[in-house]
């Protein structure tokens, strides 16, 4: 099983292999190929980079396939979704293209049937002491840039009760951490419950025995329901931390992005976070380069940025994709433009994660280790989730520490983006 684009589709993987486990049939994730016979897909068709990179994998194992070394070849995922038709017509070699809905369709090829009792048993691929759980499917919202409702469908919750049962047997296996993954969090439960109910299922997992650590990935901003702050503040199993994604601050663009939301109410509902939950750390994206982007328009987002002083921030560039209302727009931002806006304001997001990390010379956290690499152990604060934030370096020549195990250490130097620290017993 190879995975390609966000964590979402890592959870749809891990579903795969388990179902395949659940049948008898021994799969894993990125393995030798050698060991392998069969090569399943699962590919991102997000943006334009994220496609390209789909399609050259497939091709690499379509190669693989016509020189004899696997027998089958199945790809899935958003952008077999999205595009089954022209990949069926332009990459032959493949078996059987299977969109986002068609796990069933996949099991078939391999004469395996869906078994409902694995709900909630799911093997995970990450490190053993956090996981994905990806509380919903799909999006109702009509941000006019996004093409995942086209690959992804309406919004559907999960039942909390069956969210719950996965986070127990997580903590059975000796999970900490929950990352809280959705294509959108806080709509979570109008579907189910006629109500948002992403507080309800955050107490409910705070309750689950052996689980530390809760955070949340992915909330969009517009009419945000304040209550989870309030469990957040009450509750230390959820982390202070926040995605959130704001895509831009100028009203214009905001207004032409469809994001349902202006600059100010986005400053009052960060200011707000930051009031009801001090020390929060605010995770978001901006997207430069959106049709009709002016000089202007995007200073503002930089002048934003700099008055905000977010603790992570990351940049997409605009992608031009079909069948999405922007895609009427002229895509007018040249990709020389683009790039030069994103370095601009990825300069000014590093200057505020500096001074950040400066300030925390001295203080003492409580970290989580996620891995030893040569003679440097690799932690996180509370502060960052894996593989996208900011990590605690630790040297590992004089000491021994457990993988997965919580400890305490304090700062002694910060740089950009990492913090070296030093064990501590309190």
């Amino acid at each position: 099983m190879i995975t390609l684009g966000c964590s979402k589709n890592l959870v749809d993987s891990e579903n795969i292999i388990t179902q395949l486990n659940g049948n008898d049939i021994e799969a894993e994730h990125e393995g030798l190929l050698t060991d392998a016979n069969i090569v399943v897909i699962n590919t991102c068709g997000f943006i334009d980079r994220a496609k390209e990179e789909s399609i050259n994998t497939i091709l690499e194992y379509a190669d693989v396939k016509q020189k004899g070394d696997i027998d089958k070849l199945y790809v899935t995922g958003c952008l077999s979704e999205r595009y089954k038709e022209d990949l069926q017509r332009d990459i032959p070699e493949v078996d059987a293209y299977f969109g986002t809905m068609e796990l069933p369709g996949l099991l078939a090829k391999f004469n395996a049937d869906y078994k409902h009792e694995l709900i909630g048993e799911r093997m995970i691929t990450t490190p053993k002491h956090y996981a994905y759980v990806k509380i919903s499917e799909g999006c109702n919202r009509t941000c006019s840039f996004c093409a995942i409702p086209l690959m992804r469908g309406k919004h559907v919750s999960r039942p909390i009760e069956e969210l719950v049962k996965e986070a127990k047997n997580f903590a059975k296996h000796g999970v900490k951490e929950l990352m809280l993954i959705a294509q959108e969090l806080t709509y979570y439960g109008l579907d189910l419950y006629k109500e948002r109910a992403l507080n309800r299922l955050l107490e409910s997992l705070a309750d689950v025995e052996g689980i530390d650590w809760i955070r949340l990935h992915y909330a969009y901003p517009s009419k945000f329901p304040k209550e989870i702050f309030d469990v957040m503040a009450s509750r230390k199993e959820i982390c202070n931390y926040l995605d959130i994604p704001l895509q831009h601050a100028n009203d214009d663009v905001l207004f032409r992005m469809r994001r349902q939301i202006t600059r100010k109410e986005t400053e009052e509902l960060i200011n707000y976070a930051r009031e009801k939950v001090p020390g929060i750390a605010i995770r978001t994206t901006m997207l430069v380069g959106f049709p009709g982007e002016t000089e202007d328009e995007f200073q503002d987002l930089v002048d934003f940025t700099k008055r905000m002083k977010f603790e992570r921030l990351g940049v997409f560039q605009y992608s031009h994709e079909e069948n999405t209302i922007a895609h009427e727009l002229i895509d007018d931002v040249s990709s020389e433009l683009k790039q030069e806006r994103s370095n601009a304001l990825m300069a000014v997001q590093q200057e505020i994660s500096f001074e950040k990390n400066q300030s925390k010379v001295g203080q003492i956290f409580k970290v989580l280790i996620d891995s030893k690499d040569g003679e440097s152990y690799i932690a996180r604060t509370e502060s960052d989730s894996p593989e996208v934030d900011n990590e605690v370096i630790i040297n590992a020549k004089d000491q021994y520490l457990r993988i997965g195990d919580f400890v305490n250490v304090k700062i002694i130097d910060a740089m950009e983006y990492d913090l070296i620290g030093e064990v501590i017993t309190l």
